[in-house]
């Protein structure tokens, strides 16, 4: 049985290896290089101290089948409600339900934080992960045609979004601060 808990250190080899396959396999992750374990380590511990959860789908032989985590989708205040997330799942493990399980427990993550709505951009020709959205209920919003390229073609990109409450209004006022000339608040 495959179970999902938080991510630690010693999961750091095995999510190094499903990020290094999927830059250089897939268009899952848009990006050219591969990383070392201290880059995947460095950024295990931006991710948790941040608050953002990164957890990992174990299988019943102890091996992380996948691993998932959100985080901020926008820098400006007014999208603090609003999370991006990415599942990744070891290429042996795929189509075994272990991007269904990551995925229910991001969604109940980024609610227990009080999160409105989780976005996903998708490659366009990832046709597998784009009904996996939407067995979840997310909606695709909007594609971008030809914003990314890899493997030395264009990507569209394709952006779903999963309402998570159904709060009329964002809880509390953002508060606006003046800060002076000097930075200071």
């Amino acid at each position: 049985m495959t179970t999902v808990r938080d991510a630690c250190p010693a999961d750091i080899p095995r999510i190094t290896s499903i990020y290094n396959h999927a830059v250089l396999h897939t268009t899952a992750i848009w990006n050219d290089q591969v990383v070392d374990d201290a880059n995947r380590l460095a950024w295990l511990r931006e991710r948790q101290q941040a608050g953002y959860p990164v957890l990992v789908a174990v299988s019943a032989d102890g091996q992380v089948a996948g691993y998932a985590t959100f985080g901020p989708w926008r820098a400006w205040d007014g999208y603090r409600q609003t999370v991006e997330h990415s599942v990744y799942v070891h290429p042996e493990c795929q189509r075994q339900g272990v991007g269904r399980l990551l995925m229910h427990a991001l969604i109940e993550h980024a609610r227990a934080q009080g999160k409105h709505v989780m976005v996903a951009g998708i490659d366009a020709a990832n046709t597998g992960s784009a009904a996996l959205h939407r067995q979840f209920g997310f909606e695709a919003t909007g594609v971008m045609k030809e914003v990314g390229c890899k493997f030395g073609r264009w990507l569209d990109l394709i952006f779903f979004c999963l309402r998570l409450d159904a709060r009329p209004t964002p809880e509390g006022r953002p508060g606006v601060e003046k800060i002076d000339a000097e930075g200071a608040g």
